[in-house]
């Protein structure tokens, strides 16, 4: 408690800090950004104990009341921490291009954003929860309204996530007049059941899955999180989205009880369908934070698939299922916190000393920005799901849910899952090969790619960091997934394995066996001969060896001769052309065109009406 209480202490005085020091715009926000930075150190110590001890953190916090921070926050609370060190040690240097700009009002806010996400995990009574969720809505919309370019986006974001607010208060509503507290604990003793919770479930659906932006509820993410600061975009995509995952596990297994077996399906279809669709409109995309937008989808839909299992696993009653499925999606949430906020933070870098998106106007960038670049192509093999990184490790467990599903009775729908999954894998590979080649490799395509440097330390330092942790989490896999699994366990009759020394085990050790430790070094081995041939024989190639322009048909050379992102993907979007067509449905920014712009001011509206009644009413 110490530990939380610390750490929200810090983001206040980071945003008091940056709040009232606007006459020296400069100091205030490389000192609000490092204030920032120790709370979330908090943070991660906080996390980080409660994850190791297994034990649940219960006290009184303030004017909030009562706090709980069981195995499900404490994951979303290593999320929000680590990401948060990141982001603001980046923020240090990375807001000089936004003086006189806004810079002061978007480090105000960024303190801000993560004391109400903090608080949003840990709190254990419904009107607390819903005041920092708004909180949060309208912070992010405070920071998107800083770019004079983002005032359709803003508008997108704040109406829909608003509609989504509305959903989420009458599932509360409801929830809370069954049981006649809003307390969390109470909650938990009174769970309404046949068609009360049905209807529960989907408002809570609905109304979270607007927040976290899985299809076809995703219109305002590609649209906005692109607008955002690039530190914010990270915060935004590595942990923003994920309150809507975290609002949908607690209202359907911790306050709801068992859930209804379609509730899982309806979850894991989600899921697939989000991924598939997430990645393949991720390959046609040629502005770099929108792609990256889009693989926000589709992380989303792989986390939501690992949930859905979880949940048919606790209402069909087979402790393999919750325990994997629950594992892979909590394991991939923070997987996909840290790498995606690791390539925002790279976008950032480079945008940084580009100021463009377009990555047709990149290339060549690894010689001259090498730190960013080493740190973007770990992020880039991460999301991947290459061993022996993070995503790979995660991406496992769900393969191994879907594989128990198809020996438990539900043979057709884990081979639909594994389906789904594989051709998410091989199109993320295609897009981040494309992402790279482009964007680092070759030759410079305009004159500030042709002379960019490296960026400040403070921005190397924060996206190393989170590099760091795809390997850590990745490598430590066997010794982390035990302490990421409490959650799961907790919802067991008895404890279920995970991993036995240096190996992971998905819950039997004759059904299959991952050691990432081991596959590091085979692969360290199998990097390090060429090298030692290549010393060997180095004396007898030498002169033998011819240099000169790579040979172009006859032509000389010329850096426009290489592939270019449109080319790279030209013919799966040709293959896959009724699916891009489709996109324009799926895009809630149609919402804009049918409603003018007082609809947003009459949700709001709404948004206080439903807030007063649920208070006057239970």
């Amino acid at each position: 408690m110490s530990l939380l209480s610390g750490a929200l202490l810090l983001y206040v005085v980071a945003t008091l800090i940056a709040l009232l020091g606007r006459g020296s715009e400069s100091l205030a926000c490389r000192l609000a950004s490092l204030v920032s930075a120790a709370g979330a150190l908090l943070g991660l110590l906080c996390a980080v104990h409660t994850l190791a001890s297994g034990d649940i953190l219960t006290g009184q916090l303030w004017l909030l009341g009562s706090v709980r921070c069981d195995g499900l926050s404490a994951v979303l609370l290593l999320a929000i921490s680590l990401v948060g060190v990141a982001a603001s040690l980046y923020a240090t240097s990375y807001l000089h291009e936004y003086e006189g700009k806004g810079a002061a009002t978007i480090a105000t806010h960024s303190g801000l954003f993560l004391l109400a996400m903090t608080l949003l995990v840990v709190v254990d009574s419904a009107i607390p929860f819903l005041l920092t969720y708004e909180i949060i809505t309208l912070v992010t919309w405070a920071v998107l309204r800083t770019n004079p370019d983002a005032t359709r986006q803003a508008r997108l974001y704040l109406l829909l996530s608003h509609v989504g607010m509305v959903l989420v208060l009458a599932a509360f509503w409801l929830l809370s007049s069954e049981a006649g507290s809003f307390s969390f604990s109470v909650l938990r003793e009174h769970h309404p059941v046949g068609a009360v919770a049905n209807h529960i479930f989907l408002l809570g659906l609905l109304g979270f899955g607007l927040r976290a932006g899985f299809m076809p509820l995703h219109g305002w993410l590609p649209d906005a999180e692109p607008m955002a600061p690039s530190h914010v975009s990270a915060l935004m995509s590595g942990v923003m989205v994920k309150l809507g995952l975290f609002g949908i596990l607690r209202l359907a297994v911790d306050l709801l009880g068992v859930p209804s077996l379609w509730w899982g399906y309806v979850v894991l279809f989600l899921g697939c369908a989000s991924a598939v669709l997430g990645v393949l409109y991720a390959l046609a995309e040629h502005d770099l934070k929108r792609l990256l937008a889009y693989h926000t989808v589709e992380n989303i839909g792989i986390i939501l698939m690992g949930m859905g299992i979880g949940m048919i696993g606790i209402a069909s009653g087979q402790p393999m299922l919750t325990l994997l499925g629950l594992l892979g999606a909590l394991y991939h949430l923070l997987n996909h916190a840290v790498f995606k906020s690791l390539l925002f933070m790279g976008t950032g870098s480079v945008m940084f000393r580009l100021h463009t998106r377009d990555m047709d106007k990149m290339g060549g960038l690894a010689r001259r920005m090498p730190w960013t670049a080493l740190a973007f192509l770990i992020g880039a093999m991460s999301i991947s799901a290459l061993p022996p990184l993070n995503g790979f490790v995660s991406e496992w467990f769900i393969y191994q849910s879907l594989l128990g599903m198809s020996r438990l009775g539900s043979p057709a729908s884990a081979a639909i899952g594994v389906v789904m999954l594989a051709v998410t894998g091989a199109m993320a590979v295609m897009c981040f090969v494309k992402v790279y080649g482009v964007c680092f490799g070759g030759e410079a395509r305009s004159a500030k790619a042709a002379e960019a440097v490296e960026v400040p330390l403070l921005m190397r330092a924060g996206t190393l960091l989170l590099a760091a942790s795809c390997l850590v989490l990745g490598l430590g896999s066997p010794w982390i997934a035990g302490a990421l699994a409490h959650y799961a366990q907790s919802l067991l009759p008895t404890a279920m394995p995970v991993s036995q020394g240096s190996a992971l085990i998905p819950t039997d050790a004759s059904q299959a066996i991952l050691s990432t430790p081991v596959i590091a070094i085979t692969l360290l081995g199998l990097l390090v001969l060429p090298w030692l041939l290549l010393a060997v024989l180095r004396s007898e190639r030498l002169p033998r060896r011819q240099s000169g322009t790579p040979w172009a048909c006859g032509y000389a050379y010329d850096g426009r001769m290489s592939l270019n992102a449109g080319a790279v993907t030209h013919t799966l979007r040709t293959l896959c052309a009724p699916l891009y067509r489709l996109r324009p449905s799926l895009d809630l920014a149609t919402v804009l065109k049918l409603f003018p712009a007082s609809a947003t001011r009459v949700v709001d509206a709404l948004v206080v009406v439903l807030f007063v009644l649920m208070l006057v009413g239970v």
